[in-house]
């Protein structure tokens, strides 16, 4: 890559620096001072959206993050979760570059809380770019460290030492070694340099950038992996929890009933806002739970009109998230285009339910869980059992998938109050129906927009008004509502990226009745599927072909740089324009998202009223590339998760119940109705910027623009129907 292509350096949001200014936002807000509240929030969305994402950097000495055994083998202790997005892998291969070592002598372990290297919540695609720096400065400054002890131990200077492959050996000498293992014994007596080493230049990677095989993935094909539901301790016990029917229920009253006397039933809890029993199977803590005597408030029957009244533009509180000249006036002349698009709510649909075992002892609590948040969950045992979070362990473990919805509490909570009662340990895991009937769920929403063009054909105004439920706030201090007014949860993925004179994007937040929050790239995929429907809809006004039209839109920097290459690169190999077969047809949309591009061109055709996606032909660019399989595998997974949005699912509402239970009732796309997915992988600049949501984005939009251009029809609201003929 030549000087003059080089991306400028990526702001990252540290934890530090997010505090900071959301100290300056509130105190700016409350006090009334410099800055006015609408500018205020501009400048909170700027940048939220320039530090590629919600902090993820961690600060902890080497020896939290590694141990080294005699044998010479690095265990890595990781604070992100493996939820099958191959993190670990990535990750892996980070240190093991600066470690000077091959993958298959690292061991990748999750990090318990007790560990200094303090686990975080595992979200917003930025593990491997808010760890990247981090974990390369504290792999080198391990080196470094052992460096000096071998050369003190062989009474020579460091750099009269070789390193290969973990050993350090001397140069005029190679007989005479010492290996990482040997060394690390002394680590705590080591003094941490005020800065890290030196870093490689990407020129200089072995191991970075290359696809080398997963290191969860023996473990997996084995069965040796454990999971949430697989952990099991002596003498644990199996428990089952009381839980509304509806969305609003409310547990009023509990007694034990005949509850107690069943079968190998250990204890049974019944609390004003608990009931739950404890046994020595699953099947009989079950029997148990249907026999206590429970009352329930219902709370008010919502109805699904009802909520997609609540979702609409013009209801809730609005907030300008972007702002860029006048564009109420240029909005009343030349040739006006606009359009309205809906989401649904969805579930998570993930392969694994909730689950946790807790073990809550007189000074030590053990959970073992799957968790997306492991310190999230620490806090919120505490609270629970009343206990310190200092005496609480967790031990996070695989996620048979997450995809927001495993920042969930409530397996290990109830679990650990269910433990606490029985003196014993005890495993909470969600059924099926449990897992669909009390989940949150992905907001709907609902986009209007407007865009004026000029007498050649270019855009000279647009305007996207986007309403949604919440994502992000549910799971954040109440004052960021103040501070912020726009969830940037609901918001992502909403602002116009086009290079447009007028350009306003408002954010409408609404409080729903029904619980909503996390979902795969949050508000991404709703909000890609408005904007690159409707940028297709105005290139049609426009006469113009859609790529010619993005290419014509794009901003002139490097971002757009990249993205002029990403797209021309997905049109060629995708062969954009060309002769397909008959009744089929091709539709773009693209995204750029925490500093990633992703370009999709879906090509379908219409069989009776069915949409058939035969190909996808995807371009991703995620800056630099750790492990090029990685970024495939996350592109097909997050494209075929999407797809299954696009096409079949969707949550109603009815007498204030979720109206379906299990997946006979919530169809996913099955591996048949799978289309051929051809990913494309650009390599660019000196970071990592995400991949597990962004290739999410663009599928909607290049589905319904597909669908557009085989029938006439225009698509406006997921899941994509045709309508008869």
């Amino acid at each position: 890559m030549s000087e003059s292509t080089k991306l400028p350096k990526q702001k990252r949001l540290s934890r530090r620096d997010f505090l900071i200014v959301l100290g300056v936002g509130a105190a700016g807000l409350f006090a009334g001072v410099r800055l006015s509240t609408p500018a205020l929030r501009l400048r909170l969305v700027e940048w939220l959206e320039g530090s590629g994402g919600p902090p993820g950097d961690i600060d902890a000495p080497p020896d939290a993050w590694f141990e080294i055994t005699a044998e010479n083998i690095v265990q890595l202790f990781l604070p992100k979760t493996e939820m099958g997005q191959g993190v670990h892998t990535g990750l892996a291969q980070i240190a093991a570059e600066e470690l000077e070592i091959d993958l298959d002598q690292m061991q990748v372990f999750h990090a318990e809380t007790d560990r200094l290297v303090d686990p975080v919540a595992t979200s917003a695609s930025n593990t491997i770019s808010g760890l990247f720096i981090p974990l390369l400065e504290v792999a080198a400054t391990l080196r470094e460290l052992m460096r000096s002890e071998a050369a003190r131990q062989l009474n020579v200077q460091p750099e009269a030492l070789n390193l290969e492959k973990g050993i350090f050996s001397l140069k005029t000498d190679p007989g005479r070694q010492r290996t990482y293992g040997e060394l690390f014994q002394f680590a705590g007596e080591w003094e941490l340099p005020e800065n890290p080493p030196a870093l490689k230049e990407p020129g200089q990677y072995r191991t970075i950038g290359q696809p080398l095989p997963r290191v969860d993935l023996p473990g997996k094909i084995t069965g040796r992996a454990v999971y949430g539901f697989d952990v099991r301790l002596e003498g644990m016990l199996y428990g089952a929890v009381a839980r509304p029917e509806t969305i609003e229920g409310r547990l009023t009253n509990a007694s034990v009933g005949l509850a107690a006397s069943q079968p190998n039933v250990v204890s049974v809890v019944a609390e004003e806002d608990f009931a739950g029993v404890a046994a020595e199977s699953r099947e009989q803590a079950y029997k148990a739970l249907a026999q206590m005597e429970l009352t329930w408030d219902a709370g008010r029957l919502w109805q699904q009109a009802e909520i997609d009244a609540m979702i609409s533009v013009g209801e809730g509180q609005a907030v300008v998230i972007q702002k860029e000249g006048d564009v109420e006036p240029h909005l009343e002349s030349g040739t006006i285009v606009q359009a309205e698009y809906r989401t649904p709510m969805a579930f998570h649909a993930y392969l694994e339910p909730l689950a946790a075992l807790a073990d809550v002892g007189q000074e030590r609590v053990q959970v073992w869980a799957s968790t997306q948040a492991p310190n999230r969950l620490r806090s919120a045992i505490a609270e629970a059992i009343k206990r310190k979070e200092a005496e609480i362990n967790i031990h996070p473990v695989y996620l048979g998938g997450g995809f927001g919805r495993k920042i969930d509490e409530r397996a290990a909570v109830e679990a650990a109050r269910l433990s606490q009662a029985a003196g014993r340990p005890v495993q909470v895991a969600f059924n099926r129906q449990e897992d669909f009937s009390t989940s949150f769920l992905r907001p709907p929403t609902h986009h209007e927009l407007r865009a004026s063009l000029d007498g050649q054909g270019r855009l000279v105004a647009i305007e996207h008004q986007a309403a949604s439920g919440e994502v992000a706030f549910p799971f954040l201090p109440g004052f960021m509502r103040t501070v912020l007014g726009a969830d940037f949860g609901s918001y992502r993925g909403a602002m116009i990226f086009y290079t447009v004179p007028h350009i306003k994007t408002t954010a409408w937040r609404v409080s729903l009745p029904v619980p909503t929050g996390w979902w795969r790239g949050l508000g991404l995929m709703p909000n890609t599927f408005a904007v690159e429907s409707f940028i297709d809809e105005v290139s049609k006004v426009a006469n113009k072909d859609p790529l010619e039209f993005r290419l014509q839109h794009l901003p002139t920097d490097e971002r757009g740089g990249r993205v002029r290459q990403a797209l021309q690169a997905a049109a060629e190999r995708a062969n954009w324009g060309a002769a397909l077969p008959e009744g089929h047809a091709q539709g773009l949309a693209m995204n750029y998202d925490l500093g990633t591009i992703m370009v999709e061109i879906a090509e379908v055709s219409v069989e009776q009223d069915r949409i058939l996606v035969h190909k996808v032909t995807a371009v991703a660019d995620p800056g630099l590339v750790i492990n090029p399989d990685q970024v495939k595998a996350q592109t097909e997974g997050a494209i075929t998760m999407g797809l299954s949005a696009t096409l079949l699912e969707e949550v109603q509402i009815k007498d204030g119940i979720l109206q379906a239970n299990n997946f006979n009732q919530y169809p996913l796309l099955r591996n048949a109705e799978a289309p051929d997915i051809d990913v494309l992988v650009l390599s660019s600049g000196k970071k990592p910027s995400g991949m597990g949501e962004p290739p999410i984005g663009p599928i909607p939009a290049a589905v319904a623009n597909a669908v557009a251009a085989a029938t006439g029809q225009r698509l406006r609201r997921l899941p994509l129907k045709l309508q008869a003929a």
